[in-house]
């Protein structure tokens, strides 16, 4: 998927890369880019760091510390960026995490830059599957400020950060990606 909708070239941030499986495998898929890993958790850095290196890729950077709800997130130098991935991240964090990663990547990104996000994702207020609806109400007892999110209220927030919904595609597992193109003109924040 990533393959289709991302550039070939240039600076890659994933964010919430967990243990690094991903982004090596996207490095292999795409050597046109750059890749910069993140995951607030000192753990993950480590795995990643010890994907990277075991791998032995060199269009991967040292992971570093993101926390998306922070104003600057220490790779601002780095900008902009040819895209920005998050998978699975939103709905294992409070809302005001989603809204940084909006936030963020409407200032980071160059213009025409792609915001890619991967999950389960509710439409028009309603969950895609029984299994979402499930997973939803687990997270939620796990953390009140977990949750499935809607694509309604993901496009809304985005727009003042001008990231314009380009594209959703359904996806094994009932999950979705959903890619945002950053414009150079503000949209509307009517959804």
């Amino acid at each position: 998927m990533l393959e289709t909708v991302l550039p070939r070239s240039g600076f890659a941030l994933e964010i919430g890369s967990g243990t690094g499986e991903h982004v090596v495998c996207f490095a292999k898929a795409l050597p046109g880019l750059e890749w910069q890993p993140s995951d607030p958790d000192r753990a993950s850095r480590a795995s990643i760091a010890a994907w990277i290196a075991s791998e032995g890729l060199a269009n991967i950077r040292a992971p570093v510390a993101i926390d998306t709800r922070h104003a600057t997130w220490g790779i601002e130098q780095d900008a902009p960026f040819a895209a920005v991935v998050s998978l699975n991240m939103i709905h294992i964090a409070p809302w005001e995490s989603a809204l940084g990663l909006l936030a963020g990547a409407g200032r980071l990104l160059a213009p025409e830059g792609v915001l890619f996000l991967y999950g389960p994702f509710m439409r028009g207020g309603t969950h895609t599957a029984p299994s979402n609806a499930a997973f939803d109400a687990d997270l939620k007892r796990r953390d009140p400020r977990w949750g499935v999110r809607d694509v309604d209220d993901l496009v809304r927030e985005a727009a003042p950060h001008r990231l314009e919904l380009a594209d959703v595609i359904e996806m094994p597992a009932n999950n979705l990606s959903l890619i945002f193109v950053k414009t150079g003109r503000k949209l509307s924040q009517r959804g």
